[in-house]
């Protein structure tokens, strides 16, 4: 089997649990995940199936939606609600609605934050979320450049702020959270969070969990094909001669292709002439030629 398969996840099983249980699901073997949720957050989680796993690292690349609840008032550990307390509560009253708008807007566009100490991140090889456990110093993290396209409230209830995030891959919202409880002075946790897209999908495209389980053959129907996935890439349409070229890995001259445009872009879509996926190119190493650096068949 072969695709992609979106999960709305439910709180508590871990991504990994998530792919386990898909492959007893779909009777398939090779699934992985293009992007981790932690337990405690729901939503969208996409996994690609058979041989379309040797794509996960373009659908991981891609942007991420959120919805997300920041707690005001109390620090934790690993910047959320699973974690524990870390320092005094905050006292006194908690900022209005546009002193939380004013901070919110300080963390659109294009700068470098610090990871959680309880990630996946590796610090000298190991991962960080074991070194925090015996007390690492959580600064040892370096500080790496997202981008958040969008971040707006969207609620406000209590110390609670419910927030819409648009971001790049490798965007930590537990981080944001934390910062966020730092720039207003109050400390703050993440207390949920629900991924609404994935690059291309979102959670119209979504299966739960619970529901592929009870029914593996409506569980099959959702698997989303090949042909469909990266849409952003161009599209280059092989003749009989270049699927056979690229098929043996051989770069793809002019007359190999029928129609389409190589573009600038250092990926493109390598499709047959019936529109199903080929591969992957990039540019060769010759000018003029086109690579297939992946090959799908």
């Amino acid at each position: 089997m072969d695709g992609l398969f979106v999960v709305d996840k439910p709180a508590g099983p871990t991504s990994h649990d998530v792919v386990q249980r898909m492959r007893r699901i779909l009777k398939e073997r090779s699934i992985g995940h293009t992007g981790t949720l932690d337990p405690m957050a729901t939503g969208v989680l996409a996994l690609v199936l058979g041989r379309a796993t040797r794509l996960a690292k373009f659908l991981s690349a891609s942007d991420k939606s959120y919805e997300a609840v920041v707690t005001l008032g109390q620090c934790t550990d690993t910047y959320d609600a699973d974690g524990e307390p870390v320092g005094a509560p905050h006292q006194g009253p908690l900022p209005t609605r546009p002193k939380i708008e004013a901070a919110v807007s300080e963390f659109h566009g294009t700068f470098l934050q610090r990871p959680p100490a309880y990630s996946a991140k590796k610090i000298g090889g190991e991962r960080s979320y074991k070194l925090a456990r015996l007390g690492s110093d959580p600064r040892q993290l370096a500080a790496v450049e997202v981008t958040a396209r969008a971040v707006e409230v969207i609620g406000l209830t209590g110390a609670d702020v419910t927030l819409r995030i648009d971001c790049s891959a490798g965007f930590y919202v537990r981080s944001l959270a934390h910062d966020l409880g730092e720039r207003l002075g109050t400390g703050g946790h993440l207390s949920a969070l629900r991924r609404t897209r994935a690059g291309d999908f979102d959670l119209t495209a979504a299966m739960s969990l619970d529901a592929a389980e009870q029914d593996s053959d409506e569980a099959a129907s959702f698997v989303i094909p090949m042909a469909q996935l990266l849409p952003g890439f161009p599209a280059v349409v092989l003749n009989a001669e270049g699927v056979l070229r690229a098929s043996h890995g051989r770069d793809l001259r002019p007359a190999d292709v029928e129609r389409g445009e190589r573009a600038a872009e250092p990926y493109c879509r390598l499709l047959d002439c019936d529109g199903g996926l080929v591969g992957i190119g990039e540019p060769g190493s010759t000018p003029g030629l086109l690579h297939p650096s992946i090959v799908l068949m």
